[in-house]
């Protein structure tokens, strides 16, 4: 299957509905406006997943923003699990994430605000191209995954709470296979990035899971390849989510609030949409298409 098949697939299965939003913004689907004339700029922090810094994402996509909004964001790019820590702490205005079921109970938890879903990519499994496992004949991931836990081949667990490594876990579950403790047989976690965790499953020739924009991105891909894409389970969806200022009367709601005007505007889904790498997009915008 195709990546715009999937893509097109993902768009129409039944994918649980995650949105249970505590509080509801007012005009959700305005255009985000500019800066005036003599506007100074203001600053937000956002917290949000490795996947959206190395992928390239940002460095395309925020000077538009600044330009739109008159708001400069700094990103701290670590795991799901540690940006919604950073929020929780009131330690980031606003999140760029990729864990629903995790973003969920921050907002029900109270911790975050009118989490609104911005785009989606997928994730992939990669692999030696050798595949030892013979996982490339697989009609699903899961049937992948059991495939490397038999032949007990090596594999990189990013192990860092991240969106990608809880997708990762709940995979293994749904596989009926439970890997051993990181380092004591086949299965080894990074504690780190995407980027790194790659690194990492080219040294060893283990196989691992990747958002396909990272891959995309990823130069020292050596004998690694893609070898398990396009099942519906594999779909990965991103949102914005506001730091609740009740918990956090300190964080600058209304600049992160155009923030998030702004991704899901016309202007911010059309950027996203034309951000592409060799001619092939990284993501795709689905505000308002819940």
């Amino acid at each position: 299957m195709t990546y715009a098949n999937l893509a097109r697939s993902a768009l129409r299965s039944s994918l649980p509905v995650l949105l249970g939003l505590s509080l509801a913004m007012a005009a959700p689907t305005a255009r985000a406006q500019g800066p005036a004339a003599g506007d100074s700029i203001d600053s937000i922090v956002m917290a949000s997943t490795t996947s959206t810094e190395q992928s390239g994402l940002f460095g395309f996509l925020l000077p538009k923003l600044t330009a739109a909004t008159g708001v400069q964001v700094k990103v701290v790019a670590v795991g799901t699990g540690q940006a919604l820590d950073l929020a929780r702490r009131g330690d980031a205005d606003i999140l760029l994430v990729h864990d629903p079921q995790t973003e969920q109970k921050f907002v029900d938890e109270g911790h975050g605000i009118q989490r609104r879903e911005v785009m989606y990519n997928d994730f992939v499994i990669i692999g030696p191209k050798q595949d030892p496992a013979k996982i490339a004949g697989a009609k699903s991931t899961t049937e992948a995954l059991g495939r490397i836990a038999a032949a007990s081949a090596p594999f990189v667990s990013r192990g860092d709470k991240s969106g990608t490594h809880s997708a990762e876990l709940r995979l293994w579950q749904a596989a009926n296979v439970k890997p051993p403790a990181s380092g004591s047989g086949w299965y080894e976690e990074s504690g780190s990035g995407m980027g790194a965790t790659l690194n990492i499953a080219s040294a060893k020739g283990a196989y691992t899971m990747s958002d396909r924009g990272t891959w995309l991105n990823f130069k020292n891909r050596g004998g690694l390849a893609i070898l398990m894409e396009g099942d519906p389970v594999l779909f990965n969806q991103y949102a914005v989510i506001l730091t609740n200022p009740q918990k956090h009367p300190h964080v600058k709601q209304g600049a992160a609030r155009k923030v998030a005007e702004w991704l899901i505007s016309g202007d911010g889904q059309k950027t996203i949409a034309d951000f592409k790498l060799n001619g092939e997009p990284l993501f795709f915008p689905n505000a308002g298409k819940q």
